[in-house]
């Protein structure tokens, strides 16, 4: 499944967010996948910590609770790493420096998109 994420505000957060919300799709992650491009990402929930192991490139980690408010940043987290937070629910994957860009920080608060552009439930 693929969903939009914006800011409160409106802005675009992640345009194509691939959700990762099965034991399986989980375990994949990112493994195998073409680099992110702009706009690209990946929702893994529930999840509280990620690594990068086996991976080729760097990414950028926005862990997130269960209402989609940002409560940590993990930017630019070369492979072989592993990151965590407590409290996190949710983690979206995006290529490096996109957070910084989309100006994801903590504190922000994420809402899905409907496929209609209006705000859909989170």
């Amino acid at each position: 499944m693929e969903i939009s994420l914006e800011h409160a505000d409106g802005r675009l957060a992640c345009e194509r967010c691939l959700v990762a919300d099965t034991p399986l799709t989980r375990l994949r992650g990112l493994l195998g996948r073409p680099a992110l491009d702009e706009g690209q990402g990946l929702l893994l929930r529930p999840a509280a910590a990620i690594h990068t192991w086996f991976m080729r490139r760097t990414i950028d980690a926005v862990f997130l609770d269960r209402k989609l408010v940002v409560l940590h940043v993990v930017p630019h987290l070369r492979p072989w790493r592993f990151a965590a937070r407590r409290g996190s629910r949710a983690v979206l994957e995006l290529s490096a420096g996109e957070s910084s860009r989309r100006e994801i920080a903590p504190g922000s608060c994420l809402h899905v998109r409907a496929a209609d552009g209006a705000p859909g439930a989170r």
